[in-house]
């Protein structure tokens, strides 16, 4: 019997046993409880494995591979492009050969990063919500997430509770709840503006929490005035009663925000986020038992990393691949995950030396002048942080295969093939990881866990906002604007979602958009959908649930990047996904 863990990246986590074959849920572990999701039983298709080495499309010798991936990055102007579909860390340890050969690695990120960023400028830091303080809540708000389809070993933690959700969809988690805010796209951070405003027209404020911790919340209340109530109610789209449902439903109990990454997929993405911990700020929830926000928690916080290197850095959002001689493709799939996928495509066709490094055939793959077979996270070792619980998990290796190399050996063998010196042993790099957590019975405890983080408040007061900059927007229009403004249009916002069958755009592949029955279409036909960047076809599903306003496109449908604009957030170099409107046409 061996104990390991899933490296999918998720906020779950799941501690897996292996044992006489079969994998199965590990019950020593108090958040996952011996449950295994349905992806980690069926995203995982051998007969897409890559299981040769090759070269300009020949295949060759793994030694034979590696001695052509040591001739390429003796080249002058060298990237590595690192995807995040798996979670262990040692996947990093290529930046060591990064550092050594003078390479340029990427910043920024396509998920969760203007996010982040909004976090930090408000508190200073970014702890994680402990998961038992989610249990000894009251009230649970689900912002833009669907923890049934992202999250599904939360949901006992959730149960019994009040739940609120806002989004613009009425997801599984939605119908579960007591109350649906289903408000207009991109509004989430007027939306939380408006919140502010009443918790204090209603002297919901906690005046003492605020006068010890985040004493310019007056200043703050300024700021919201400039924006009139019935702008942000037409921006939103939602009525004034709901606004009263929600502030009641929260008043005086203890709260919860769970807050998807969906969100913040705009240029405003920090701005959204940081809003919204404002508003939490001002309810006093921040260090109170069973409340606060929980957003994608920052895993190393409070690690010592050694595989964090000061180099020449590019976006990752917007990535030159062009401007490279080498680039180094490890883990990721960069020519369909990331936005305009036909920018990414003409940008790669230009690279002299594309190598890919990893486990499935795909888009990039196909491309690579040199491919690498990469072993699983089940093939070799390593260490999983998380960023939905306070748990690190040792990932001891459960199968042996005949192909493939680690990150850890193919870092090693070029190495000495490129006579470096300085790298250490895999066990020590493991043991560096392992060391730097607390023990807790079968389990290890993330350096940076508080059973009740902010308790005594900030390292400085918390910073509400006080401007706002906007460029997909006209800010001085925003600030007038009224429903009379507002007219049909025949461009509809991407609502992205998760699937409940793939992880973003790795394993099952989809080909539909949901619309509201009212659109005009019929269930089955063929549509076009349209943008600046380009267009895809897909097949109409219809769903009530779905705004009129709104198309349903989930992670996993073929080509949808190929619509997507390469456009980065104000701050926290972040993917902007959903900052664009399409047009749909019948085939």
């Amino acid at each position: 019997m061996i104990k390991s863990a899933c490296g999918l990246d998720c906020y779950d986590a799941c501690s897996i046993v292996f044992d006489k074959g079969k994998i199965k849920g590990d019950k020593s572990n108090p958040y996952t409880n011996g449950y295994l999701c349905p992806l980690l039983n069926s995203c995982l298709p051998k007969e897409e494995r890559i299981k040769s080495p090759s070269v300009n499309g020949k295949k060759v010798s793994l030694d034979g591979a590696l001695k052509e991936v040591a001739k390429s990055l003796k080249t002058t102007n060298t990237l590595l492009w690192r995807g995040s579909g798996n979670l262990g860390v040692m996947q990093d340890v290529t930046n060591l050969l990064i550092q050594k050969i003078g390479g340029s690695l990427t910043e920024g990120s396509l998920c969760d990063g203007a996010g982040a960023a909004g976090i930090k400028e408000g508190r200073g830091d970014h702890k994680q919500l402990p998961l038992e303080q989610i249990q000894k809540s009251e009230v649970v708000v689900v912002w833009g997430r669907d923890v049934s389809v992202t999250n599904r070993h939360l949901m006992p933690f959730i149960k019994d509770k009040t739940l609120i959700t806002i989004d613009p969809f009425r997801s599984d988690i939605a119908k579960m709840s007591h109350l649906h805010l289903q408000l207009a796209p991109r509004s989430d951070f007027f939306l939380a503006l408006l919140l502010s405003r009443f918790v204090i027209m209603e002297e919901m404020h906690d005046k003492e929490w605020l006068a010890q911790h985040a004493s310019d919340w007056d200043e703050y209340y300024d700021f919201i005035r400039t924006f009139r109530i019935k702008s942000l109610l037409a921006l939103i789209d939602l009525s004034l009663a709901k606004i009263g449902d929600i502030l009641s439903l929260i008043k005086g109990k203890k709260t919860v925000f769970l807050v998807g990454t969906g969100v913040q997929r705009y240029t405003n993405g920090a701005y959204i986020l940081r809003a919204i911990d404002s508003l939490v700020a001002l309810l006093g929830l921040f260090g109170k038992e069973g409340c606060g926000v929980s957003y994608m928690g920052e895993s190393r916080l409070g690690f010592n990393d050694p595989f964090k290197i000061t180099c020449n850095r590019v976006s990752k959002a917007l990535t030159p691949f062009g401007d490279f001689e080498t680039v180094l493709i490890q883990g990721g799939n960069p020519a369909e995950s990331m936005p305009q996928s036909a920018r990414v495509i003409d940008e790669l066709e230009k690279v002299k030396n594309l190598i890919y490094f990893g486990l499935y055939e795909n888009k990039t793959s196909k491309m690579a002048h040199i491919v690498i077979p990469a072993k699983n996270f089940f093939e070799k070792e390593d260490v999983r942080l998380s960023y939905g619980s306070k748990y690190a998990l040792k990932m001891n290796k459960i199968e042996d295969v005949s192909f493939g190399i680690s990150e850890y050996s193919f870092t090693s063998k070029l190495f000495l093939l490129m006579g470096f010196d300085g790298l250490l042993s895999e066990q020590a790099y493991i043991d560096h990881w392992l060391n730097q957590c607390e023990r807790e019975e079968e389990v290890f405890i993330l350096p940076s866990f508080e059973e009740n983080p902010y308790k005594d408040g900030f390292e400085e007061p918390f910073k509400f906002l006080d401007d706002y900059d906007d460029e997909f927007l006209d800010i001085k229009r925003l600030k007038r604007y009224n429903k009379k403004e507002v007219q049909k249009s025949d461009e509809y916002w991407p609502v992205n979602r998760k699937s409940k069958r793939s992880l973003n755009t790795q394993f099952g592949k989809d080909n539909k958009v949901t619309l509201n029955p009212k659109s005009g279409y019929k269930e089955g036909e063929s549509v076009f959908l349209s943008s600046p960047q380009g267009m895809i076809e897909l097949i109409v599903e219809l769903d009530e649930g779905a705004r009129e306003d709104c198309a349903i496109i989930y992670a996993n449908t073929l080509h949808i990047n190929k619509i997507t604009p390469p456009l980065e957030s104000l701050e926290g170099k972040n993917a902007c996904y959903a900052e664009v409107k399409v047009k749909i046409f019948r085939v």
